[in-house]
């Protein structure tokens, strides 16, 4: 956990970027990943001199031992003035990051096109200071540190792409239940938030208690996994689990270094634009995946020229929202499981495309719920009315579990402050139960427990979603219960009107006999 010197700490030199001339929260993350990095590379270089002396072998130095090669190294620049400090970042240290090779890892590659953008030298060396205070050796604590930056992100990119609230996506991935065994997905992964999420829930549910996390880091800096399920999985999980897609380069440097922190070193976080054309000659583009979670962006229009034709043989539309929805389908495997957030629009939309996108979901798969969620909850960046779909590819659609989330634990302002009412458990709980009950194919108990359509949770038969065109809003088939208000003669209510006007006029006349 984050503490909160830690954190105020952060804070104080996110107010100096401010002060000092950069605003853009991204870039502030990304200037503070370069320095992460160039100090974690100082360390991993520690390690293995350790290492050297006791064992006796030799190995593949990241820094040359020159003098000018071991000015390179964090341990020997971080003391520079700022005046030195800043040319010698620019000049040397970050054009050397081109030259990195990490075994198992990308992230050098990410890092290679690194640019210093911090001009005041108060700035870059209280930057320095405090990235050299950071416990960027304990495991749990380096993710933390790096959520909390991404925390800052608070406008939404051009594309209509934003940083998806942790306890959203916490609920998506739990209620998809993600295995160790699994590879899953993110197509357009922004930062990494579902991958990165997905690492925490594996650590928490399938992993040994013995150690915080299940897992601890050998003397060499190796994730070495504890106890139950996560060790045989531990190369599935760095190397082969992990996949995110972006055309946002500095989105993509931001995920791999989230996932690094998150004690992920080799997650196949790529340059692609998921829906373009290019993406038909990779694997991924058609049954690879067992799970994808996103919150793709859903703003704007495409060029129908540049757009996967195979996506656009699903659902011809340029909307993005509904070509994403298309694309996971192909993307996953046969039996694969999805939790996406859609606007409003995708479950009511009236014209061919939307109608032909929901028919195909429930069809010729298995649309298995719809959770609704606040207007508010992505504010500050969009007030947009939102749903979550969970579906599975192939098969079709028998029934499908709806839920009427009406508070996730923070208001649904701008501030979204924290707040009592939380349904998040309450849905996840009731989902858990469908499920259990689903998979025993007991009809009986489940519309007794879910037949209500007063309740927030409930369950909507698939002929009768057909008979209204595929229309998948929760308020179609939510049935709200009104109240008979019961209310006084006229008479009476006149009479208790004068009854009042009388003692109002009694109070006045006391009043001025008063005076």
């Amino acid at each position: 956990m984050l503490t909160g010197q830690l954190r105020s700490e952060i804070d104080s030199l996110w107010e100096k970027f401010w002060t000092g001339g950069i605003t853009n929260p991204l870039t502030v993350i990304e200037q503070i990943s370069y320095l992460m990095f160039a100090r974690m590379l100082d360390m991993q270089e520690t390690q293995q001199e350790r290492k050297a002396l006791r064992t006796g072998q030799s190995f593949k130095r990241q820094f040359p031992e020159t003098t000018e090669g071991q000015l390179l190294r964090w341990q020997h620049f971080k003391n520079m003035s700022g005046k030195e400090l800043l040319p010698h970042l620019r000049n040397k240290v970050y054009p050397h990051f081109a030259n990195i090779e990490l075994e198992g890892s990308d992230m050098a590659h990410f890092m290679a096109d690194a640019d210093i953008e911090i001009r005041n030298e108060a700035v870059l060396t209280a930057a320095v200071e405090m990235v050299d205070r950071l416990p960027l050796a304990s495991s749990d604590v380096k993710g933390d540190i790096y959520e909390h930056l991404l925390s800052k992100l608070t406008t939404a990119g051009i594309n209509g792409q934003f940083r998806t609230p942790r306890h959203i996506i916490d609920m998506m991935i739990e209620m998809v239940d993600v295995k160790p065994t699994d590879v899953i997905c993110d197509p357009a992964c922004g930062t990494a938030g579902f991958l990165s999420r997905t690492m925490e829930y594996l650590n928490k549910t399938h992993s040994s208690s013995e150690a915080e996390g299940g897992r601890h880091q050998d003397e060499e800096g190796n994730w070495v996994y504890h106890g139950d399920q996560l060790a045989p999985f531990s190369e599935h999980i760095n190397k082969h689990m992990f996949w995110g897609f972006d055309f946002d380069s500095t989105m993509l440097r931001v995920s791999a270094m989230n996932m690094l922190l998150h004690g992920v070193s080799s997650a196949n976080i790529t340059y692609q634009d998921s829906l373009n054309k290019s993406f038909i000659a990779e694997p991924q583009e058609y049954q690879f995946f067992d799970k994808i979670l996103a919150n793709p962006p859903f703003k704007g229009t495409l060029d129908e020229q540049s757009v996967n034709p195979k996506v656009l043989g699903m659902v011809k539309t340029k909307k993005t929202e509904l070509l994403f929805i298309a694309l996971i389908l192909r993307m996953l495997k046969l039996g694969g499981r999805s939790a996406t957030v859609v606007p409003d629009g995708v479950l009511f939309g009236s014209s061919n495309a939307h109608q032909q996108l929901r028919q195909e979901l429930i069809d010729n798969n298995q649309l298995e719920a719809v959770i609704s969620l606040p207007s508010g909850v992505f504010k500050p960046y969009a007030g947009v009315s939102t749903a979550i779909l969970i579906f599975t590819k192939g098969g079709s659609t028998d029934s499908v579990f709806f839920y009427d989330l009406l508070a996730d634990g923070y208001s649904l302002d701008d501030k979204r402050t924290s707040i009592a009412a939380n349904d998040i458990p309450l849905a996840v709980s009731a989902w858990q139960r469908y499920c259990q009950l689903w998979e025993k194919t007991n009809d009986t108990a489940i519309q007794a427990e879910f037949g209500d359509k007063t309740q927030q949770a409930f369950v909507v038969d698939v002929n009768d979603i057909k008979a209204n065109k595929y229309d998948l809003s929760i308020n179609r088939y939510k049935e709200v219960v009104h109240t008979a208000e019961v209310y006084d003669e006229p008479k009476v209510i006149l009479a208790k009107l004068k009854a009042l006007e009388n003692d109002i006029l009694k109070d006045l006349n006391e009043l001025e006999a008063m005076l």
